[in-house]
Parts: C-alpha cells; sequence; structure tokens
C-alpha cells in the first residue's frame, strides 16, 4: 500500500473532517496528517484499528510462546490432555 496518495495537511482535515471519516470508512485505508510539512499523526478507521490491534495480540501471544518453547518451559500435550481430562471428571 502506497501511503504518498494519502497524505494530507491538518488543514484538509480541519476543513473537511466530516468527508475524510466517510472516505476512511468506505476505503479503510490511513490517512497521514501532517503539521509544517511532517509527518504527525495516521487517522484511520476504527474497524481497521480494531483488526490491527487484534492482529498485534495474536502476535504477542504468539512471541510469548516462542519465548517459552525457547526457555524450554514446555509439557508433552497428552500429559496436558490427561491433566484436563481429570481436572473434568473431578468437578
Amino acid at each position: 500500500m502506497r501511503y504518498s496518495s494519502q497524505v494530507k495537511p491538518i488543514s484538509y482535515l480541519k476543513a473537511n473532517a466530516a468527508e475524510v471519516l466517510l472516505k476512511l470508512a468506505e476505503c479503510r485505508e490511513p490517512l497521514v496528517i501532517t503539521q509544517n510539512g511532517e509527518a504527525k499523526a495516521v487517522l484511520q478507521d476504527v474497524a481497521s484499528y480494531e483488526e490491527t490491534q487484534e492482529t498485534l495480540a495474536l502476535l504477542k501471544v504468539l512471541a510469548l510462546g516462542n519465548r517459552e518453547i525457547e526457555s524450554g518451559n514446555v509439557k508433552p500435550v497428552a500429559e496436558v490432555a490427561a491433566r484436563l481430562r481429570a481436572k473434568k471428571t473431578s468437578s
């Protein structure tokens, strides 16, 4: 995705806020907002933001799992399944 077409100055955002929000929801592409010629913020629709946050959460879980594996903090699946079955029958 090229962000060069999705760059607008803050003055554009101020003058066209409603239109910008509609376009964000429709196109689902982030908009880079500049101030004094420098990129200062990224604006995106809520659905895209939520998807990004869910993706980051999954990546964190995977990274934590990889650290557990690297540190040797693992158990065979048969052992875990047996322990879970034992808990289920004792409840």
